[in-house]
Protein backbone atom coordinates (compact mmCIF):
# COMPACT_ATOMS: atom_id res chain seq x y z
CA UNK A 1 0.00 0.00 0.00
CA UNK A 2 1.20 2.99 -1.12
CA UNK A 3 1.69 5.95 2.01
CA UNK A 4 1.50 9.63 1.33
CA UNK A 5 2.66 12.06 3.22
CA UNK A 6 0.90 15.61 3.91
CA UNK A 7 3.10 18.64 4.61
CA UNK A 8 0.56 21.07 6.45
CA UNK A 9 0.75 24.54 6.91
CA UNK A 10 -1.68 27.61 7.46
CA UNK A 11 -1.31 31.17 6.01
CA UNK A 12 -3.18 34.33 5.70
CA UNK A 13 -4.29 34.65 2.62
CA UNK A 14 -2.75 37.20 0.38
CA UNK A 15 -2.40 36.70 -2.73
CA UNK A 16 -4.70 36.50 -5.98
CA UNK A 17 -3.97 32.52 -6.17
CA UNK A 18 -4.91 32.53 -2.30
CA UNK A 19 -7.80 34.11 -1.66
CA UNK A 20 -9.19 32.64 -4.94
CA UNK A 21 -8.74 29.56 -3.65
CA UNK A 22 -10.55 30.48 -0.26
CA UNK A 23 -13.42 31.96 -2.08
CA UNK A 24 -13.43 28.08 -4.25
CA UNK A 25 -13.40 26.38 -0.57
CA UNK A 26 -16.18 28.49 0.72
CA UNK A 27 -18.07 27.63 -2.21
CA UNK A 28 -17.95 24.05 -2.55
CA UNK A 29 -18.62 23.53 1.35
CA UNK A 30 -22.42 25.94 1.60
CA UNK A 31 -22.81 26.01 -2.38
CA UNK A 32 -22.43 22.15 -3.48
CA UNK A 33 -22.15 20.78 -0.64
CA UNK A 34 -24.79 22.14 1.33
CA UNK A 35 -26.77 23.81 -1.49
CA UNK A 36 -27.03 27.13 0.46
CA UNK A 37 -26.26 29.52 -2.18
CA UNK A 38 -28.61 31.15 -4.98
CA UNK A 39 -28.15 29.56 -8.49
CA UNK A 40 -26.15 32.93 -9.10
CA UNK A 41 -23.02 31.84 -7.12
CA UNK A 42 -23.21 28.75 -9.20
CA UNK A 43 -21.61 30.81 -12.13
CA UNK A 44 -17.87 31.40 -10.61
CA UNK A 45 -17.94 29.00 -8.07
CA UNK A 46 -17.00 31.44 -5.24
CA UNK A 47 -18.35 32.19 -2.13
CA UNK A 48 -17.42 36.37 -1.62
CA UNK A 49 -19.22 39.13 0.32
CA UNK A 50 -18.27 42.77 0.77
CA UNK A 51 -16.86 41.84 4.19
CA UNK A 52 -13.95 39.85 2.56
CA UNK A 53 -12.76 42.59 0.92
CA UNK A 54 -12.03 45.05 4.08
CA UNK A 55 -8.48 45.71 5.00
CA UNK A 56 -9.50 44.58 8.65
CA UNK A 57 -10.37 41.05 7.84
CA UNK A 58 -7.67 38.16 7.87
CA UNK A 59 -8.49 35.07 5.59
CA UNK A 60 -6.52 31.96 7.11
CA UNK A 61 -6.14 29.14 4.65
CA UNK A 62 -4.89 25.84 5.12
CA UNK A 63 -2.61 23.66 2.61
CA UNK A 64 -2.10 19.86 2.41
CA UNK A 65 0.88 19.80 0.32
CA UNK A 66 0.18 22.40 -2.40
CA UNK A 67 -3.23 21.50 -2.19
CA UNK A 68 -5.98 24.14 -0.51
CA UNK A 69 -8.23 22.00 1.72
CA UNK A 70 -9.27 24.06 4.65
CA UNK A 71 -10.05 28.16 5.25
CA UNK A 72 -11.76 31.04 7.88
CA UNK A 73 -11.88 34.58 7.91
CA UNK A 74 -11.65 36.52 10.97
CA UNK A 75 -13.50 40.07 11.04
CA UNK A 76 -11.27 42.85 13.13
CA UNK A 77 -13.34 45.92 14.17
CA UNK A 78 -13.60 48.05 11.40
CA UNK A 79 -13.89 51.79 11.83
CA UNK A 80 -15.89 52.65 8.70
CA UNK A 81 -18.47 50.18 8.39
CA UNK A 82 -19.73 51.00 12.58
CA UNK A 83 -19.59 54.30 11.24
CA UNK A 84 -21.56 53.51 7.96
CA UNK A 85 -24.28 51.07 10.37
CA UNK A 86 -24.05 53.67 13.26
CA UNK A 87 -23.04 50.36 15.54
CA UNK A 88 -19.70 50.69 17.82
CA UNK A 89 -16.88 48.32 16.47
CA UNK A 90 -18.31 47.39 12.65
CA UNK A 91 -18.71 43.41 13.17
CA UNK A 92 -21.59 41.34 11.12
CA UNK A 93 -22.56 40.47 14.55
CA UNK A 94 -23.37 43.88 15.79
CA UNK A 95 -25.94 43.87 13.34
CA UNK A 96 -27.80 40.96 14.65
CA UNK A 97 -27.35 40.81 18.38
CA UNK A 98 -26.63 43.43 21.38
CA UNK A 99 -23.21 43.08 21.68
CA UNK A 100 -22.78 46.12 24.25
CA UNK A 101 -21.93 43.65 27.56
CA UNK A 102 -19.17 42.16 25.42
CA UNK A 103 -17.73 45.60 24.34
CA UNK A 104 -15.22 46.87 27.30
CA UNK A 105 -12.18 49.11 28.07
CA UNK A 106 -9.23 46.18 27.31
CA UNK A 107 -11.29 44.00 25.12
CA UNK A 108 -10.66 43.77 21.11
CA UNK A 109 -13.35 41.24 19.74
CA UNK A 110 -13.14 40.35 16.08
CA UNK A 111 -15.75 37.34 14.47
CA UNK A 112 -14.26 34.33 13.22
CA UNK A 113 -17.08 33.08 10.57
CA UNK A 114 -17.00 30.54 7.06
CA UNK A 115 -14.90 28.39 9.11
CA UNK A 116 -14.71 25.92 5.86
CA UNK A 117 -13.28 21.97 5.38
CA UNK A 118 -13.50 19.89 2.69
CA UNK A 119 -15.44 16.70 3.46
CA UNK A 120 -12.82 14.51 2.50
CA UNK A 121 -9.76 16.46 4.87
CA UNK A 122 -12.40 16.76 8.07
CA UNK A 123 -11.06 13.90 9.51
CA UNK A 124 -7.28 15.12 8.49
CA UNK A 125 -5.05 16.87 11.11
CA UNK A 126 -6.74 19.89 8.37
CA UNK A 127 -9.43 21.33 11.29
CA UNK A 128 -6.64 21.87 14.06
CA UNK A 129 -4.19 23.51 11.47
CA UNK A 130 -7.02 25.87 10.53
CA UNK A 131 -8.10 25.84 14.55
CA UNK A 132 -3.88 27.00 15.26
CA UNK A 133 -4.01 29.70 12.43
CA UNK A 134 -6.97 31.26 13.80
CA UNK A 135 -5.47 31.60 17.21
CA UNK A 136 -2.05 32.64 16.29
CA UNK A 137 -3.10 35.52 13.52
CA UNK A 138 -5.87 36.46 16.24
CA UNK A 139 -2.80 36.63 19.29
CA UNK A 140 -0.82 38.63 16.92
CA UNK A 141 -3.45 41.04 16.59
CA UNK A 142 -4.18 41.70 19.96
CA UNK A 143 -7.75 39.85 19.81
CA UNK A 144 -8.86 39.43 23.22
CA UNK A 145 -12.27 37.41 22.49
CA UNK A 146 -14.26 36.27 19.38
CA UNK A 147 -18.03 36.33 19.02
CA UNK A 148 -19.52 34.06 16.15
CA UNK A 149 -22.34 31.87 15.58
CA UNK A 150 -22.24 28.58 14.94
CA UNK A 151 -23.66 26.79 12.04
CA UNK A 152 -27.08 24.44 13.21
CA UNK A 153 -27.63 22.61 10.18
CA UNK A 154 -31.39 23.20 9.79
CA UNK A 155 -33.79 25.71 9.02
CA UNK A 156 -36.09 24.39 11.47
CA UNK A 157 -36.70 26.59 14.31
CA UNK A 158 -38.00 23.34 16.73
CA UNK A 159 -34.62 21.38 15.59
CA UNK A 160 -32.60 24.84 16.62
CA UNK A 161 -34.38 25.37 20.05
CA UNK A 162 -33.57 21.27 20.52
CA UNK A 163 -29.85 21.65 19.77
CA UNK A 164 -29.86 25.04 22.13
CA UNK A 165 -31.60 22.69 24.88
CA UNK A 166 -29.03 20.03 24.32
CA UNK A 167 -26.07 22.17 24.68
CA UNK A 168 -27.30 23.86 27.64
CA UNK A 169 -27.51 20.04 29.54
CA UNK A 170 -23.96 19.58 28.34
CA UNK A 171 -22.59 22.68 30.65
CA UNK A 172 -22.26 24.82 27.46
CA UNK A 173 -23.96 27.92 27.91
CA UNK A 174 -22.06 31.28 29.13
CA UNK A 175 -22.36 31.69 32.73
CA UNK A 176 -21.18 35.95 32.06
CA UNK A 177 -22.98 36.77 29.25
CA UNK A 178 -26.63 36.73 27.31
CA UNK A 179 -27.54 38.41 24.34
CA UNK A 180 -31.57 39.14 22.71
CA UNK A 181 -32.42 38.13 19.58
CA UNK A 182 -34.43 39.27 17.07
CA UNK A 183 -38.24 37.56 16.01
CA UNK A 184 -37.43 34.29 14.09
CA UNK A 185 -40.87 34.52 12.39
CA UNK A 186 -39.15 34.66 8.64
CA UNK A 187 -37.67 31.14 9.34
CA UNK A 188 -40.05 28.96 7.28
CA UNK A 189 -43.01 27.11 8.56
CA UNK A 190 -42.27 23.74 6.50
CA UNK A 191 -37.95 23.17 7.29
CA UNK A 192 -36.65 21.43 3.95
CA UNK A 193 -33.65 20.86 6.34
CA UNK A 194 -34.28 18.87 9.97
CA UNK A 195 -31.73 18.04 12.24
CA UNK A 196 -33.27 15.66 14.41
CA UNK A 197 -35.17 12.64 13.83
CA UNK A 198 -39.03 12.33 15.08
CA UNK A 199 -37.39 9.38 17.81
CA UNK A 200 -34.98 12.12 19.16
CA UNK A 201 -37.48 14.97 19.30
CA UNK A 202 -39.82 12.07 21.56
CA UNK A 203 -37.21 11.35 23.65
CA UNK A 204 -36.14 15.35 24.28
CA UNK A 205 -40.08 15.25 24.81
CA UNK A 206 -39.42 12.74 27.46
CA UNK A 207 -36.56 14.51 29.42
CA UNK A 208 -34.65 11.74 28.34
CA UNK A 209 -31.48 13.90 26.78
CA UNK A 210 -28.46 11.54 27.00
CA UNK A 211 -26.84 10.87 23.78
CA UNK A 212 -28.99 13.52 21.91
CA UNK A 213 -26.55 15.13 19.27
CA UNK A 214 -25.15 18.38 18.95
CA UNK A 215 -24.51 19.72 15.10
CA UNK A 216 -20.79 19.51 14.35
CA UNK A 217 -19.71 23.56 14.50
CA UNK A 218 -20.99 24.24 18.12
CA UNK A 219 -19.86 20.90 19.41
CA UNK A 220 -16.43 21.76 17.81
CA UNK A 221 -15.99 25.32 19.17
CA UNK A 222 -17.22 24.18 22.64
CA UNK A 223 -15.13 20.99 22.82
CA UNK A 224 -11.92 22.36 21.55
CA UNK A 225 -12.34 26.52 21.43
CA UNK A 226 -13.60 26.89 24.86
CA UNK A 227 -16.92 28.22 23.22
CA UNK A 228 -19.75 28.90 25.64
CA UNK A 229 -23.25 30.01 23.71
CA UNK A 230 -24.67 33.30 24.15
CA UNK A 231 -28.30 33.15 23.12
CA UNK A 232 -31.02 31.11 22.07
CA UNK A 233 -30.95 30.06 18.21
CA UNK A 234 -30.71 33.14 15.65
CA UNK A 235 -31.88 32.88 12.16
CA UNK A 236 -29.71 33.70 9.55
CA UNK A 237 -31.23 35.38 6.62
CA UNK A 238 -28.06 34.91 3.95
CA UNK A 239 -27.81 31.05 4.60
CA UNK A 240 -31.05 30.46 5.62
CA UNK A 241 -30.17 28.64 8.12
CA UNK A 242 -30.14 28.49 12.28
CA UNK A 243 -27.05 29.30 14.10
CA UNK A 244 -25.88 29.41 18.04
CA UNK A 245 -24.54 32.97 18.65
CA UNK A 246 -21.30 32.25 21.29
CA UNK A 247 -18.40 33.81 22.86
CA UNK A 248 -14.81 32.61 22.84
CA UNK A 249 -11.93 34.18 25.04
CA UNK A 250 -8.25 33.46 23.90
CA UNK A 251 -7.16 33.25 27.46
CA UNK A 252 -9.25 30.32 28.33
CA UNK A 253 -8.97 28.03 25.32
CA UNK A 254 -8.69 24.33 26.58
CA UNK A 255 -4.66 23.48 27.77
CA UNK A 256 -4.97 20.30 25.62
CA UNK A 257 -5.91 22.45 22.64
CA UNK A 258 -2.76 24.90 23.07
CA UNK A 259 -0.61 21.64 23.61
CA UNK A 260 -2.00 20.96 19.83
CA UNK A 261 -1.25 23.99 18.25
CA UNK A 262 2.25 24.43 19.72
CA UNK A 263 3.02 20.56 18.66
CA UNK A 264 2.04 21.67 15.14
CA UNK A 265 4.07 24.82 15.37
CA UNK A 266 7.11 22.77 16.68
CA UNK A 267 6.43 20.12 13.40
CA UNK A 268 4.98 17.50 15.69
CA UNK A 269 2.45 15.60 13.94
CA UNK A 270 -0.61 14.63 15.14
CA UNK A 271 -0.75 11.15 13.70
CA UNK A 272 2.11 10.36 14.94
Amino acid sequence: MTCRHWRWRWCVAATQKELDAVARIRWAVFGGELGLLSEQSAVSRREVTCVDTLDTTVHVLVHAGDEPVATMRVALPNAEVAANLGGKVGLEMEQRVDLSGLLQPGRLVAEPSRFCVLPQWRRSEAVTWLQAGMYAESRRRGVTHWIASANLETDSAEDARLAWLVAARRGWLSPHWRVSIPDTCRAPARPRSPFYTPEERARAARGQWDGLRLPRAPALFARTMGARFIAEPLYDTYFQWFTLPLVMALDEIPTDSLARFHALEHGVSLAA
